[in-house]
């Protein structure tokens, strides 16, 4: 299986995230970090007995709410894998990320 066959289901069941402050009032409407935490089927070829993470930037201004920036991660030693995301595993981190935005 490649990566551009492959999904991953993601099954988010936790996360934490700050809102992120511009201190030089450069960039419009609200920024937030998300660091989610995946559950990941031990079939799938991005499974790890560590745990998979996925680190997101949330931007909610006047253009509407998008993810800037994202990659998946290793927990407990952060190491960066080279997995995309398909485009409804993304609408699904955009949709919990604006879910959960307003802590």
């Amino acid at each position: 299986m490649n990566n551009l066959q492959r999904m991953i289901h993601l099954n988010i069941t936790g996360h934490s995230v700050e809102k992120l402050e511009d201190p030089f009032g450069l960039l419009s409407g609200d920024r937030y970090e998300f660091f989610l935490e995946l559950d990941v089927d031990e079939e799938d070829e991005l499974y790890s007995d560590k745990g998979i993470g996925l680190r997101a930037i949330f931007v909610s201004d006047e253009n509407g709410d998008k993810i800037t920036n994202f990659y998946l991660y290793e927990r407990g030693n952060e190491k960066v894998l080279d997995f995309a995301l398909e485009e409804d595993e993304e609408a699904l981190v955009l949709a919990y990320c604006k879910e959960n935005a307003k802590e």
